[in-house]
C-alpha cells in the first residue's frame, strides 16, 4: 500500500509498505481523512522535538474499521482514535495521566502515523463517531488539545484569558475557553487569523501584536488587572518568553505550544506574582469525549475550520504550499475517498 513519509526535513516521498495484519489488541482502519497540524509542519521544517527521520506523519485521523477485536465496534464503522499510545503502568499512567506517559508513543511523531491507506492501532485507542461526520471526526484530536489546556487552566467564569497564537490549536483553546465562560483575548500577528477569531468564534477582544501596544491594550481590556490566565499556543520561544510580563498577580501560565529552546524568565517578577507555570501535553479520553459531545450539541462548528482540501495522491506536491501565508490556511484536510 501507499504511505507518505517525511524522509528528511523539507522532503516528503511516497513509499510502498506492507498492508497491516490483524493481531490481538489491535484494530485495522482504512484511512478516510487526515488533518494537517502544526506538528506535521514542524516535522517537515525540522523543528519538531522528540522526532526522528524518516517518519510517516499524521495523527488527526478518521477512518473505517476493517478488522477489530472489540465487541462494541463493528466492521465498516466510522471512528477516530486517541493517537497517544501509553504503557499503562508508569507513574503517570497509574495517576490517570496517560497523556504524559513516561514511555509515550505519539502516532506520527515517535512512531509511524496515519498518512497511509491503512493503519493498525491499539484497539483501546478507538472512539465511536456518535453521529459525527467523517470530517468532524478528524478534527476531534486538535480540539481535544484545546479542551485539555482549558481543563488544566481551571478557568472561572468571566476570567480574562489571553491566548497567544491563532493557529488551529490556539483557536481550539479559544473555543473551549469560551465554553468555560472566559472573556477571551486573542493575540497574533496574522490579520487573517485574527479576523477568523472575530467572524467565526465571536471573540471581541483582539490584539495584533505586530501593530498595537500590547500592554496598553491588555490594561484597557482588563481594567488594568491584566489577564489571570495566559496561554501560549505559538510554540515560538520569543513569544513564550515575552508572555510572562503580561500576567496578572496570582495568574496561571499554560504552555500548549512546544519548541526546542530554553525558557527565560525574571525570577523576581514571576515570584512576586506568586504565579503558576504549567505545561499542557496532548489530551485524555475525557477531553476527547468532551469534544465529541460539544460537536454533537453544536457548541463547536468544526466545519468552519476546514479551509483547504487536498487529495492524498498529490499531498507530496501540495504540502509546501501550506506554509504560504497568502493561502490563509486554518485547517487543511486530506481526503482519501
Amino acid at each position: 500500500m501507499k504511505a507518505l513519509s517525511c524522509i528528511a526535513p523539507g522532503k516528503l516521498e511516497f513509499v510502498e509498505i506492507a498492508n497491516p495484519k490483524q493481531k490481538n489488541g489491535n484494530s485495522i482502519l482504512k484511512i478516510k481523512r487526515i488533518g494537517i497540524c502544526g506538528t506535521d509542519l514542524h516535522a517537515f521544517e525540522g523543528t519538531q522535538p522528540y522526532f526522528n527521520y524518516p517518519r510517516i506523519l499524521g495523527h488527526e485521523l478518521a477512518g473505517e474499521i476493517v478488522e477489530t477485536d472489540l465487541a462494541d465496534f463493528k466492521k465498516g464503522e466510522s471512528v477516530t482514535i486517541i493517537p497517544y499510545f501509553n504503557c499503562g503502568h508508569c507513574i503517570a499512567c497509574r495517576s490517570g495521566k496517560p497523556n504524559c506517559c513516561a514511555a509515550l508513543e505519539v502516532f506520527g511523531v515517535h512512531i509511524d502515523g496515519g498518512m497511509a491507506e491503512y493503519i493498525s492501532v491499539p484497539s483501546y485507542s478507538l472512539l465511536h463517531a456518535r453521529g459525527l461526520s467523517i470530517d468532524a471526526l478528524a478534527l476531534v484530536e486538535p480540539f481535544a488539545i484545546g479542551a485539555h489546556a482549558i481543563r488544566r487552566a481551571a478557568i472561572q467564569k468571566n476570567e480574562f484569558v489571553l491566548i497567544a497564537g491563532a493557529g488551529p490549536i490556539g483557536l481550539g483553546v479559544a473555543a473551549f475557553a469560551k465554553i468555560a465562560g472566559a472573556q477571551v483575548i486573542m493575540m497574533d500577528v496574522n490579520k487573517h487569523r485574527l479576523g477568523f477569531c472575530s467572524a467565526k468564534l465571536g471573540i471581541s477582544h483582539i490584539i495584533n501584536a505586530a501593530e498595537e501596544n500590547i500592554f496598553e491594550q491588555l490594561k484597557s481590556i482588563t481594567n488594568a488587572d491584566m489577564p489571570t490566565v495566559v496561554i501560549d499556543a505559538t510554540g515560538n520561544q520569543k513569544a513564550i518568553n515575552s508572555l510572562f510580563q503580561y500576567m496578572a498577580h496570582g495568574a496561571r501560565y499554560i504552555l500548549v505550544g512546544l519548541q526546542k529552546e530554553i525558557i527565560s524568565i525574571s525570577h523576581p517578577e514571576f515570584h512576586k506574582r506568586e504565579a503558576t507555570l504549567m505545561s499542557s501535553r496532548n489530551a485524555t479520553k475525557e477531553d476527547f469525549e468532551q469534544v465529541i459531545q460539544s460537536m454533537k450539541s453544536g457548541l463547536i462548528d468544526s466545519s468552519a475550520f476546514i479551509t483547504h482540501r487536498i487529495n492524498f495522491s498529490i499531498l507530496d506536491q501540495e504540502f509546501q504550499k501550506l506554509f504560504n501565508p497568502d493561502q490563509f490556511v486554518i485547517k487543511a484536510m486530506i481526503t482519501l475517498d
